[in-house]
């Protein structure tokens, strides 16, 4: 703890989004940076608290204390490995990870926590920069050959860390390039798909084995990659969307929001789409329905697709403002979230549930919807009540952006026989093995949709998992 005041005398600054006017007509990243030494002064503002919850907080158990003292100290070489003995990619969670750290923060009781989610996309670009962050092939193998199927944050964690220990590891990718969601749902301008390029370099030169475009369970069998392989690690994520079935759900212009996020992402990467299959909201009244991050990422795109309007709206009441006396610090907060993308032009909608689409020669033109309101039940479970409040939303293009359920269950999951749990996901015991020998699961493919901190946090026990278990 350099500066014992820091807390006081330092002011939070951050970053902050490049101005509206320019970044809605590209897809660059919206957020800026900082210089290094306004970087180390926000540094320095950490408390070394003598019970650090923003540890607590953290799904990877971060060393937020021991680093950010590291960089104001100026040693970023000490910093980067400080980081990256808890997090392989601290340049993905710093830019798209919700930082449940800076939410349990102490300074969050003033309102004014350490900026610790910008500190760490900083302290990384300026290891990629200085050259700091290298590959670290393992010096011997072992023998051992394991599979890791999914390429989201959770597989490459996996795969890095058995790598490391001197395993064979091939990652199986189903899509062009690697990076799951985070290459095919996140917009660019929250991720720029360099950011992961350079990573896939780094875990390529470790002896990293890349195979994209082959689905497990249809290029190939399941059948062969357990006879070829020592162990096989599912990291497939929760691809099975939450759909709604009102009447009229089989109009056109009505799609899953990864449907859109994914093919704006082909178009910029260059991947070829049919013409027939474009969406694009350009002079278009787009309606999202969901609240969540997915759906502030449309709301951002079709803004950039020079969408005529874009409403979006949520089932639930609006949350509070600044506080939410039911999610009290140190906790995670329910409190209302207002994205970049928000600020560029969106009308925001609570509590109202969709009733009804309708269309004109098979395509839909509007949408009927009705205010809720949301009660605790005899048991203490909020409750949805109809209120009878009909309206209409004019809507030429629909993004459902619901969530997801589980992981995508027909093919390989079904051919290689696992068993389910009562959500959908991949059943797995403490060892992260599931119903079948040397079947492991990890990430979203085992919890459910999750946070991309918590997906490289299982990628890292799951690892540890299958290294225990040769």
């Amino acid at each position: 703890m350099g500066n014992p005041k820091a807390f006081i005398n330092i002011p939070r600054k951050e970053a902050g989004y490049r101005p509206i006017n320019e970044r809605i007509y590209d897809f660059g990243e919206v957020e800026q940076t900082l210089n290094r030494e306004d970087r180390k002064l926000q540094a320095s503002r950490c408390m070394d608290c003598g019970i650090p919850f923003c540890h607590w907080a953290c799904p990877l158990g971060n060393k937020m204390p021991e680093w950010q003292d590291l960089i104001y100290k100026g040693k970023w070489k000490e910093g980067v490995e400080s980081l990256h003995e808890t997090n392989n990619f601290p340049d993905f969670t710093g830019r798209i990870c919700p930082a449940p750290c800076e939410k349990s923060c102490v300074l969050t009781l003033h309102e004014a926590p350490v900026t610790i989610r910008e500190n760490e996309c900083s302290v990384t670009e300026i290891g990629f920069t200085e050259g700091l962050i290298k590959a670290l092939p393992p010096k011997t193998r072992t023998g051992k050959k394991i599979a890791v199927i999914g390429s989201g944050p959770a597989g490459l964690a996996a795969a890095q860390q058995l790598n490391r220990k001197g395993h064979t590891v091939v990652i199986y990718e189903k899509d062009n390039s690697l990076g799951g969601l985070m290459r095919y749902g996140i917009p660019n301008f929250k991720l720029n798909k360099n950011i992961i390029d350079r990573r896939l370099n780094q875990l390529e030169e470790e002896g990293i084995i890349f195979k994209p475009n082959v689905e497990v369970g249809k290029d190939i069998s399941g059948a062969e990659i357990m006879k070829t392989y020592d162990a096989v690690c599912i990291a497939i994520g929760a691809g099975h969307p939450r759909d709604i079935k009102p009447e009229g759900r089989e109009l056109k212009g009505i799609h899953f929001a990864m449907e859109f996020l994914s093919q704006q992402n082909q178009l910029i990467m260059g991947e070829i789409v049919a013409d027939n299959k474009i969406i694009n909201a350009k002079n278009k009244h787009v309606l999202v329905i969901g609240g969540g991050d997915t759906g502030s990422d449309c709301v951002g795109t079709s803004i950039r697709q020079s969408a005529a309007k874009v409403t979006q709206i949520e089932i639930l009441p609006q949350p509070p403002v600044g506080k939410n006396p039911d999610t009290p610090w140190p906790y995670y907060p329910n409190i209302l979230k207002t994205s970049s993308s928000h600020q560029e032009g969106c009308t925001r909608r609570w509590s109202l549930n969709t009733n009804q689409f309708k269309g004109v020669n098979g395509k839909v033109t509007e949408v009927i919807v009705e205010e809720v309101e949301w009660a605790k039940d005899e048991t203490g479970r909020f409750a949805m009540k109809p209120t009878g409040k009909i309206e209409t939303i004019k809507a030429d293009l629909v993004f459902l952006a619901l969530g997801f359920v589980h992981p995508i269950q027909d093919g390989l999951l079904t051919e290689l026989g696992v068993k389910f749990d009562g959500r959908g996901n991949v059943a797995v015991d403490a060892q992260s093995k599931s119903s079948v020998a040397k079947v492991f699961a990890t990430g979203d493919a085992a919890i459910g949709a999750s946070l991309v901190v918590r997906a490289i946090a299982l990628g890292r026990k799951v690892a540890e998992d299958i290294h225990k278990s040769l």
